[in-house]
């Protein structure tokens, strides 16, 4: 398969953003208490208020299995209740503690600054075609093209 140099120039600026958003990514997690991971099940417990831990993984895109230990993880810290449905032992809903709602918050408030920031960056008769180059470039990767296949 002979890859054009488009794809390449597509692949080479999607890793820079993955790179600079990694350190971020770094940065938000440290400054917050919690992994990765755990910010970004925060941040989808919060936006819903209460959910599934089947829905939360596939949000996430992770195995319920991986989810069920971030979960676990951010229970212990003492972030999330972890509730078991009376009438269906396998159906586990979460919402987040006080505590949580706040690191949530803190999350939401950070991040909002932070892409802000970058927004105001970019040239305002751009930043419509940047926001809608994102969400097609979201919506090509949902249809899973992945690996070359």
């Amino acid at each position: 398969m002979i890859t054009s140099n488009r794809e390449k120039v597509l692949r080479e600026l999607i890793r820079q953003i993955e790179a600079k958003l990694g350190i971020l990514n770094e940065m938000e997690s440290s400054c917050c208490g919690v992994s990765f991971t755990q910010c970004h099940a925060i941040t989808e417990i919060g936006r819903s208020g209460n959910i599934s831990l089947s829905e939360l993984a596939e949000k996430l895109n992770v195995d319920n299995s991986t989810m069920s230990k971030t979960v676990n993880n951010i229970v212990n810290k003492g972030l999330a209740n972890r509730e078991i449905d009376p009438n269906d032992r396998r159906y586990v809903t979460i919402s987040l503690t006080e505590e949580g709602k706040k690191v949530f918050e803190e999350i939401e408030y950070t991040m909002n600054n932070y892409f802000k920031k970058i927004y105001e960056n970019i040239p305002e008769n751009k930043r419509e075609q940047v926001l809608e180059s994102l969400k097609l470039l979201t919506d090509a990767i949902t249809k899973g093209v992945c690996c070359g296949k």
